[in-house]
């Protein structure tokens, strides 16, 4: 099997070439970053490609994003995202794509040196290997969305606000709603969002904290309290 490896990592990069060479594979290029990827593929034409998530520059996601990119040209290709991380928001785009031959790997969790070599020849044969922490991080998720799915273009709205840091007569003002309006939208959010009433006031927060992970938005300035008129206004 001809094994592409995409791994910022010199020593680990190293040490998958030495097993994969040492197992009877051929490495036909070990790259410490994503940019010429596709180039490579071109060029080299391996059966599997094995990409960490997070490579420089930004060491976030390109990794990932490479490996949709490479499946998108070539459905037919081989891909092993090999990462410490589930990264949510790529993962499930990248396994939904059509052609199987794609695997999700958690490095912290390969304990057998045998079984890997293994996942390796069955994802290069066509299957779909995933850690089950992988599947477990990728369907609470989903529990996440579907709830998201439930609120109102107006509660999105509100939500939103909320999540810039915006009190409650801030966003009255800014929606050109009444306060008690506001109240209700946002006691609508919370029972949708199944965040029960508790004594320090989290379910804000908690809120926030969906509606970022659902849209990828940047944070919140500081969300303002629960009830009261007072919080961060921009």
């Amino acid at each position: 099997m001809r094994v592409l490896i995409v791994e910022d990592s010199v020593l680990l990069r190293e040490g998958l070439v030495r097993l994969l060479e040492d197992a009877g594979h051929e490495v036909v290029a070990a790259l410490p970053d994503a940019r010429d990827v596709v180039e490579e593929v071109d060029r080299t034409e391996p059966d599997l490609c094995i990409l960490d998530v997070r490579l420089p520059p930004t060491f976030i996601d390109e990794g990932i994003r490479a490996a949709i990119q490479l499946r998108r040209r070539d459905p037919k290709l081989a891909v092993l995202v090999f990462s410490q991380y589930v990264e949510e928001r790529y993962a499930s785009e990248l396994i939904a794509q059509p052609g199987g031959a794609v695997g999700y790997l958690l490095k912290d969790r390969v304990t057998d040196v045998a079984e890997f070599l293994e996942s390796l020849d069955r994802i290069a044969e066509g299957a779909t290997v995933l850690d089950p922490e992988v599947v477990a991080q990728l369907l609470t998720r989903r529990a996440r969305d579907e709830k998201m799915q439930r609120l109102t273009e107006r509660e999105r709205q509100v939500l939103s606000l909320i999540a810039e840091g915006r009190n409650n007569a801030a966003i009255s003002r800014l929606l050109f709603i009444s306060a008690g309006a506001v109240e209700k939208h946002i006691t609508s959010i919370f029972q949708k969002l199944d965040l029960d009433q508790d004594e320090q006031g989290n379910r804000r927060v908690l809120a926030v904290l969906a509606h970022l992970e659902a849209t990828g938005a940047p944070g919140p300035v500081g969300p303002a309290p629960e009830r009261g008129q007072t919080g961060t206004e921009r």
